[in-house]
């Protein structure tokens, strides 16, 4: 395989892919949206070709040999004290790899995919930390803060480590506090498109919201039994049904 090299974006940085097979939509959407990137297939691979500046993101497609995929992700934790943030690509049937996996990607991307929304996941996984706004956008609830400026996002204080896909849908729940969503209008309003995950795509990403917010703020999401989900508690005080 040889790489594909094209005007980086903003110092970004170069983009390394780990896959058995480059598939021609992964590529595709890099050229689009104009990144520097170079495909291997193994750690020492991508070792080898490092740049002098290091990679400034990784793209990891799990295919067929799952094992090399997460031992590649694996073996960029290890590489270096600041790891190479990671976009995981997977398929909508594979989403429990990613259980008990959190350590080792940034973010993850369903496939097939949409090239907006890889872009999208990708400007976020390659956001630098900016210094604070004298006039952020917020979007608060009781003790959760979200700056969307800077796609930040914490919970009495304390940052929540989140994907670009659990920040947006938690910035739409709590855009909405009291309102009750299926899961189908969230996969409509929350993605914008047919999403090939289906709805168990919302119940993967509200579960693990769960799990960052904590035990004490966990219950911020509510499940309405039968319908879908609602963010807050409704106007009569209305409790969880999960």
């Amino acid at each position: 395989m040889s790489a594909h090299p094209i005007r980086g974006r903003c110092g970004e940085g170069a983009v390394v892919v780990f896959a058995a097979d480059m598939p021609a939509d992964v590529a595709r959407a890099l050229d689009m949206a104009g990144y520097e990137w170079r495909p291997v297939p193994g750690l020492p691979d991508a070792s080898a070709a490092e740049p002098s500046t290091g990679w400034g993101a990784a793209v990891v497609v799990v295919g067929d040999d799952t094992e090399a995929a997460w031992a590649f992700c694996r073996g960029l934790r290890r590489s270096d004290t600041d790891p190479v943030r990671t976009l995981v690509l997977i398929g909508g049937a594979r989403l429990d790899e990613l259980d008990l996996r959190d350590d080792l990607f940034d973010d993850f991307c369903i496939t097939p995919f949409h090239p907006s929304e890889f872009d999208a996941r990708m400007r976020h996984l390659l956001a630098a930390t900016p210094v604070g706004p004298a006039r952020a956008d917020l979007v608060e609830y009781q003790e959760l803060s979200l700056n969307l400026e800077t796609y930040q996002a914490a919970i009495a204080g304390r940052p929540l480590d989140l994907t670009f896909m659990e920040y947006e849908l938690l910035k739409f729940l709590a855009q909405n506090p009291g309102k009750v969503f299926s899961r189908e209008m969230l996969l409509s309003r929350v993605w914008g498109y047919e999403y090939y995950g289906g709805a168990r795509t919302v119940d993967v990403h509200v579960r693990r919201l769960r799990a960052k917010l904590g035990e004490e703020y966990a219950d911020m999401i509510q499940t309405v039994r039968s319908v879908g989900y609602r963010f807050g508690q409704m106007r009569w005080g209305a409790t969880s049904d999960d």
